[in-house]
């Protein structure tokens, strides 16, 4: 169906024409008119129509086109970004692990320090005990004098104990201190 125009339909026309107005879409394939001025107006503006169309495909197109190219950019951000929470998940526990490992050397060396030193100290104080007991045994087989050495013997031996026990709760201070109360 095809629409023809009048007198003053035409010079509504031509008055647009004039104005920088030009008609576009499926209007442009109804009207027709038998003014070669208002024909010629109908093919600029069916031209003109038909580049904006292609611009604008052109346009949608390219957005078309960007728009995959940012969502396998997306997608390969999301992927990069699991990636990377399981290598931070991996290195958490890497890091848990290390310090579990650093926590246990600490305490085997404490141990076998305390334990270096208990022993230390034991034969410390057991070979001043037998020192001194063999001092007395001595004087006592030989027939001296005790007296004196009886009660260096037995304040010796009080000393003794007292080290030992002041030792022993050093020690156990110690452990207590660098126990972990998490």
């Amino acid at each position: 169906m095809k629409i023809k125009t009048d007198e003053n339909t035409n010079k509504l026309l031509l008055d647009l024409k004039g104005c920088g107005v030009y008609l576009e879409g499926n209007v442009l394939k109804v009207v027709e008119s038998d003014d070669p001025k208002v024909k010629k107006y109908l093919d600029t503006c069916l031209n003109k129509d038909r580049s904006s169309r292609s611009k604008r495909l052109e346009v949608t197109k390219q957005v078309q086109k960007q728009y995959v190219e940012l969502e396998k950019v997306n997608k390969k951000n999301e992927e990069l970004l699991e990636e990377l929470q399981s290598v931070l998940c991996e290195t958490e526990k890497s890091r848990d692990k290390a310090i579990e490992d650093l926590d246990y050397l600490q305490k085997k060396n404490q141990f076998e320090l305390i334990n270096i030193i208990v022993r230390v100290a034991l034969m410390i104080i057991i070979g001043v005990g037998i020192t001194t007991t063999g001092l007395y045994l001595v004087a006592i087989l030989t027939g001296k004098e005790t007296d004196v050495i009886g009660s260096t013997w037995s304040n010796m031996f009080g000393m003794l104990l007292t080290s030992s026990f002041s030792i022993v709760g050093t020690i156990m201070g110690v452990k207590y201190a660098s126990k972990n109360n998490d």
